[in-house]
């Protein structure tokens, strides 16, 4: 059971979009332990709720999260190299394992200021939205630190290994049109229209074949790790899935019939 107060972590479901908003403004949306055990429990929550489509990570005010807690530090410190590892996969980490559980599309609206464990969980999600005015960077080097929420993966991923490591070791502030440039970011949208594109685009997905796009998901993460052979393989598993779905006779339908499709999932 989380601690987590309930204002710090808010939990909200509309137009099939879960958004998930760290709200501690007076501590740049920094998250702890009982913050991330509840997080875990609502994407457990969202993952098997078929009113949640598109999930959306973001946070109040000007900071999207300056990721760990640091006034918690003091007695991790303390901690042995073996309870540190297993805080660390406890808590932390966790949060990571869960995000890779779930096949519907996770967003992170980066609305302010991302650092740390902040950015990386923004590079869990499998698309970024970045407000014009945000910034980013890694400061674990800065801070005698390594990426402890799976950084250090996903980044070099996301925009090379070069540019990951130029970011890692200079800890410098990345502004929103050169993450774009990178490949760091999907989009960047104004300060004053962020929230209600970012609203928009999540119901876009929301609106599509909840089938389709979970499948799609699985197949582009499968797809990274398998040779061709093996992905077109495991894809005509699935074609021959969708192809019988409801949906699909809907989106059928919908087009001869010159209308919007109502899809149920199934």
């Amino acid at each position: 059971m989380s601690d987590a107060t309930p204002d710090e972590l808010l939990f909200t479901v509309e137009n099939g979009v879960a958004t998930i908003t760290i709200n501690r403004p007076d501590k740049r949306n920094s998250f702890h332990d009982d913050m991330v055990r509840q997080w875990v429990a609502w994407l457990e929550e969202c993952k098997t709720r078929d009113d949640v489509k598109v999930i959306v990570f973001t946070g109040t005010e000007t900071s999207f999260s300056a990721g760990g807690d640091t006034s918690r530090f003091k007695g991790k410190s303390e901690q042995t190299p073996l309870q540190a590892k297993a805080g660390m996969v406890e808590n932390t980490q966790s949060l990571a394992r869960k995000v890779a559980e779930i096949d519907k599309p996770i967003i992170a609206a980066i609305n302010g200021m991302a650092v740390g464990g902040g950015l990386d969980v923004a590079l869990m999600c499998d698309v970024r939205l970045m407000a014009s005015s945000a910034r980013v960077a890694e400061t674990y080097a800065k801070m005698g630190l390594i990426p402890g929420v799976g950084g250090a993966w996903f980044l070099p991923r996301i925009i090379g290994t070069a540019a990951a490591l130029d970011m890692f070791w200079t800890s410098r502030w990345v502004a929103a049109d050169e993450a774009l440039s990178l490949g760091l970011v999907n989009r960047v949208f104004p300060d004053d229209t962020f929230r209600a594109e970012v609203k928009a685009y999540a119901e876009q997905i929301a609106e599509a074949a909840p089938l389709s796009v979970r499948f799609i998901k699985r197949m582009v993460y499968q797809g990274l790790n398998a040779d061709l052979h093996s992905h077109l393989d495991t894809l005509s598993s699935h074609i021959a899935l969708v192809r019988t779905s409801a949906d699909h006779k809907e989106a059928v339908a919908a087009f001869k019939e010159k209308r919007k499709p109502s899809f149920t999932g199934n």
